[in-house]
């Protein structure tokens, strides 16, 4: 099965490490890159009004230029309510415990993993989606 794999973040040094870590841990995938809050929610409108899935797994920076990662969460809410899934899970550098508790509490939010992301990281998640 090939994987849809979404990274939104605006720090080009974390794309790229979150991306390499990617194709190094799943070897057929596809990943979507935005550089922005703003970018992340016109590519998943662009994909709900297709009827294009959405990515498989999403990878979200928090701390963002513009809209942050929860202005994000809260514009793509109601589409994921509508039937459209992605495993969300938070790839943050600030260790923040208010962002932790409420990403534990957020509905649509899978997990909260600390930058840069790893093999085991990533392992872990692969693991859950075939469970």
């Amino acid at each position: 099965m090939k994987l849809t794999i979404g990274i939104i973040d605006d720090d080009l040094v974390s794309q790229y490490a979150t991306r390499y870590c990617i194709e190094q841990t799943v070897k057929n995938c596809k990943v979507l890159i935005c550089d922005s809050a703003e970018d992340g929610i016109a590519l998943f409108s662009d994909l709900y009004q297709k009827k294009e899935p959405f990515p498989d797994i999403l990878f979200l920076d928090l701390t963002m230029n513009g809209m942050d990662g929860w202005d994000f969460l809260d514009a793509i809410e109601p589409m994921i309510h509508d039937g459209y899934t992605s495993e969300i899970y938070i790839l943050s550098s600030f260790t923040n415990a208010k962002d932790r508790e409420r990403a534990k509490k957020h509905p649509i939010i899978k997990g909260y993993f600390d930058k840069p992301l790893s093999k085991n990281m990533m392992n872990t998640i692969l693991l859950s989606k075939t469970m």
